[in-house]
């Protein structure tokens, strides 16, 4: 792997760029973004695969600005939507100025793993190991980790992270911030994200729905917002009233049943907790409609995937 030199942090010149965080699912990536950039772009969950498309968080510096593009979990495809969410990493990969791999201390080093740095092996720029969820080991497995992730490949840098407590989250911006090109601000100042809203209010809602349900419904879930339409009358208390309708679909009926829960309590449920979100990135009053639908094996059906935005 061919790894640029980091630029001296004491040169006064501002820099910006963009940084890819990879790993396989489930190793904390989305967790890290939201941490580097000190509030919540991208939706997290326990269940591997919850990112789907490549997001923009912006990390604010007064001598940098730091674009991280989350992206799903680079895993070896079983589905059309699999080599799908693959090839956008890929894309991905070749647009940054730095990559950032990330590999959970939770888990030892594995196959997933192994098979990433082998895609990485021969990137054209430098890739930062972050081993993420260092609170869950102690020191003497956390080094013996550490030994096990500098084997894995050539790293410009190799930094341990807790993002859920907040340790070196300083110190890996420093670091990722070094390894940027000259470059004046990409973003005006205080943007966190170029996510459209709807794209922003439709991970809400996965990320709500996704919380506390069986393994296989996060790969089977999408989440489609149809309108976001202004009521022309604002509520009692002076507020703008925004009316918000969401499709979630889903392949089979006993997913369906899943979503809704009994006498529909599960889907009410999504909804509170997904509206309190919205309405904190809205800034307004919503009413949040959610509907549950079937689309048949929509992860290997072509058309399907074209008409869900994959």
């Amino acid at each position: 792997m061919s790894s640029s030199e980091p630029l001296d942090a004491a040169l006064p010149e501002y820099r910006a760029g963009f940084a890819c965080v990879v790993g396989r699912p489930n190793a904390g990536k989305s967790t890290l973004t939201n941490a580097l950039v000190g509030q919540k772009v991208a939706i997290t969950s326990g269940r591997p695969q919850t990112t789907r498309h490549a997001l923009r968080g912006i990390v604010h510096r007064d001598h940098a600005q730091l674009v991280l593009v989350d992206t799903p979990g680079l895993h070896r495809p079983r589905t059309l939507l699999g080599e799908r969410l693959n090839d956008l990493v890929a894309d991905t990969l070749a647009e940054v100025d730095l990559i950032v791999f990330c590999l959970p201390a939770d888990q030892p080093v594995g196959p997933g793993d192994r098979y990433i740095a082998a895609q990485l092996a021969d990137a054209p720029t430098s890739v930062v190991a972050v081993v993420t969820k260092t609170d869950t080991l102690g020191k003497a497995a956390l080094a013996e980790h550490l030994l096990a992730v500098d084997a894995l490949g050539d790293w410009a840098e190799i930094v341990p992270v807790s993002a859920v407590a907040g340790e070196q989250i300083e110190l890996l911006t420093d670091v990722l911030f070094s390894y940027l090109p000259p470059s004046p601000p990409l973003y005006p100042e205080g943007e966190l994200t170029d996510e459209p809203q709807s794209v922003m209010v439709a991970e809400l809602v996965r990320e709500a729905a996704l919380d506390g349900v069986r393994q296989e419904l996060p790969h089977s879930l999408a989440v489609v917002v149809e309108e976001i339409v202004e009521r022309d009358q604002r509520r009692d208390d002076g507020r703008r009233m925004l009316d918000v309708r969401v499709n979630l679909f889903v392949e089979r009926d006993s997913q369906k049943a899943i979503v809704i829960g009994t006498k529909g309590a599960r889907l009410r449920d999504v909804g509170t907790r997904a509206r309190r979100g919205i309405e904190a990135l809205l800034g307004t009053a919503v009413y949040l409609d959610l509907h549950v639908k079937v689309a048949k094996d929509w992860q290997r059906d072509p058309k399907q995937l074209q008409r869900l935005g994959f």
